[in-house]
């Protein structure tokens, strides 16, 4: 009742490109938001999303968020999965244009889930990501997702966001916001590098001062990167490559004793251990970041204040689920007075948060 409550408030407030004066948000809704075009990597998320719906393994699901309001038992079946609680398509596709349209470098997520997210941020773009998933067996099998669809622009790992985001005095929590990307910071938990190009027209307008700035000044650093495909993104199945750390396929001979013991199904995730500490992931700036893995108010002030140190000028945080709970509503009201915040877009699943200098402190509800 208090979702729908909140939807019906969300209607009668929302409004559409017309009722928006601020130019940056006006062209970010009306050339991302409501653009229409069909890109080349659609086809391959619709083809991941297939692969999952198809898929009939049952897998046991540690929660360590809110829990789930669909399933009431801690063991799932992966296609069930895909269709009831992964982002559905059009959210999807959204999410791949803003990487696009925004020219996003870096990406962190916080809840891989099966990897429909991830994979949305991944095809076609010239993007590095990093998520983070805190059940085993599910990371297990994005993982192989992301090794069948060769999506090697992204690094998966494995453990609670509490521990990974944990702050034992080396980060500022407090600290200011960088004016722009400094696109030199190194990664060094990277393990595999794309440079794939994006797909589709770059809908950003360079000659306004209106228009979202474009800080790269060229390649990021990657000093310790052990595979690297210049290929783009195709919808085709790309080639399997070997590595150490990947995750050997449920359906294959085990090789070693990190496959097969977790209730005899799929992996006890000590493959995926691949943080040999948290600070990789506070030492990074991102120009995008995904939170959807814990919907309580708390837990997502907390990563709120954590992620602040690895945001600059032109980053936006994305909020899943804002109105799931009166207390996610609560928390989302709370980040939107911050003062390191300068815009806001409520488009009802997503809350998307800005931290533009330039831009006056606005706030915005947006039907989509």
């Amino acid at each position: 009742m208090q979702i729908v409550l909140a939807y019906i408030k969300f209607l009668l407030r929302s409004t559409n490109q017309h009722g928006v004066h601020s130019p940056f948000v006006y062209n970010l809704v009306t050339k991302c938001f409501y653009d229409r075009k069909k890109y080349p990597s659609y086809a391959i998320l619709k083809d991941y999303r297939k692969s999952l719906l198809k898929d009939k393994r049952k897998l046991y699901i540690k929660d360590f968020g809110a829990g789930s309001r669909i399933f009431k038992s801690e063991e799932r079946e992966v296609s069930k999965m895909a269709k009831n609680v992964g982002i559905p398509p059009n959210r999807a596709r959204l999410l791949n244009r803003l990487v696009r349209y925004l020219e996003v470098d870096r990406a962190l997520e916080l809840g891989t889930s099966l990897g429909l997210g991830t994979a949305a941020m991944a095809a076609g773009n010239k993007v590095k990501i990093t998520t983070i998933e805190g059940c085993p067996e599910t990371a297990t099998v994005a993982k192989e997702k992301f090794k069948e669809f060769g999506f090697e622009n992204i690094q998966l790992k494995l453990g609670k966001f509490e521990d990974l985001l944990e702050d034992r005095g080396n980060q500022n929590p407090k600290s200011q916001i960088p004016n722009s990307n400094p696109n030199k910071t190194e990664n060094r938990e990277l393990t595999t590098d794309n440079s794939q190009p994006a797909t589709g027209n770059r809908q950003q307008e360079r000659n306004s001062k209106f228009q979202i700035p474009n800080p790269k000044t060229g390649e990021t650093v990657n000093p310790k990167p052990t595979t690297e495909n210049s290929q783009p993104a195709t919808g085709h199945r790309q080639q399997e490559k070997k590595s150490k750390t990947q995750i050997p396929n449920s359906n294959s001979t085990p090789t070693d004793n990190s496959q097969l013991t977790t209730h005899n199904r799929l992996t006890d995730g000590a493959d995926l251990q691949s943080v040999p500490n948290p600070f990789s992931i506070l030492n990074t700036k991102y120009s995008l970041l995904y939170i959807d893995g814990n919907h309580q108010k708390e837990a997502t002030l907390s990563f709120f204040e954590k992620l602040l140190p690895t945001v600059h000028n032109d980053s936006v945080m994305i909020f899943d689920d804002i109105h799931w709970s009166a207390g996610m509503e609560e928390a989302w009201e709370e980040i939107k007075t911050h003062p390191q915040v300068r815009v806001t877009i409520d488009t009802f699943q997503w809350g998307l948060v800005f931290f533009r200098r330039e831009q006056e402190k606005e706030h915005f509800i947006i039907r989509i």
